[in-house]
């Protein structure tokens, strides 16, 4: 028994047995069978970039020269990732890490999470600074055995902002977690640089920006990286 046509029947292909409540499919580009093409509206192809998972084979190939990336904003994920890459390179083997720290901005709450890691590591870790660092991320820079920069790098020393909001009880409650860990930080940065904390904290308020140079003056870096340098750790 064939089906006769009404004028209700959606658009269907010919070759496609008919079937109650047939729908055209609602694909991009998708016209029905018969249709006239509507200048600026041919199909659309979708072309499969081989090199689509290049940024995972180069973080691949890094961390197996036990080079570690930590670029951009540090938030509790990827605090996270960072935390797992160090603890993994930690069980590997006996050879230092290196960290690369570019234009790194953190987080207070993740940087404690990462110094946390850092401080059990029984490897030497190697922590490079490119770009800008500053703020809370120093502490990561501080947690490392030795330390270097770029020659064009900036270190600046700052204070974080804290968005707070609760009741009396839970703001002040919020305002002292703040404050410890806060201090944990200038404690470690006063413990490498060989000055008080309240002086680290004093030049925090004030914001103050150092070159590669004289963070080397300063006592936050061992020394500038020279061409030839930027080797891999083992």
């Amino acid at each position: 028994m064939t089906h006769a046509s009404t004028p209700f029947d959606p658009p269907r292909d010919p070759a496609e047995p008919w079937r109650p409540g047939w729908t055209p499919p609602s694909l991009p580009g998708w016209t029905p069978p018969g249709s006239p093409q509507v200048p600026g509206q041919e199909a659309i192809r979708v072309w499969q970039d081989p090199q689509a998972d290049w940024q995972g084979k180069l973080q691949e190939r890094l961390l197996a020269k036990r080079i570690v990336m930590a670029s951009g904003v540090l938030d509790d994920a990827a605090a996270a990732r960072l935390s797992a890459q160090l603890l993994a390179l930690n069980a590997d083997g006996d050879q230092p890490v290196r960290l690369e720290l570019q234009n790194l901005r953190a987080e207070l709450g993740a940087v404690i999470t990462v110094m946390g890691i850092a401080d059990v590591l029984r490897v030497p870790v190697h922590g490079c600074v490119s770009g800008e660092l500053g703020g809370p991320a120093l502490g990561l820079l501080a947690c490392c055995t030795t330390r270097s920069a770029y020659p064009n790098a900036t270190l600046t020393l700052s204070e974080p902002r804290a968005h707070l909001t609760g009741t009396a009880t839970a703001l002040s409650a919020r305002e002292q977690q703040f404050q410890r860990m806060l201090d944990t930080i200038y404690f470690k940065l006063a413990e490498v640089t060989g000055r008080s904390a309240e002086q680290i904290r004093e030049d925090a308020r004030q914001g103050r920006v150092l070159t590669a140079a004289q963070a080397v003056g300063y006592g936050l870096i061992g020394q500038q990286e020279a061409p030839g340098q930027q080797q891999a750790p083992g």
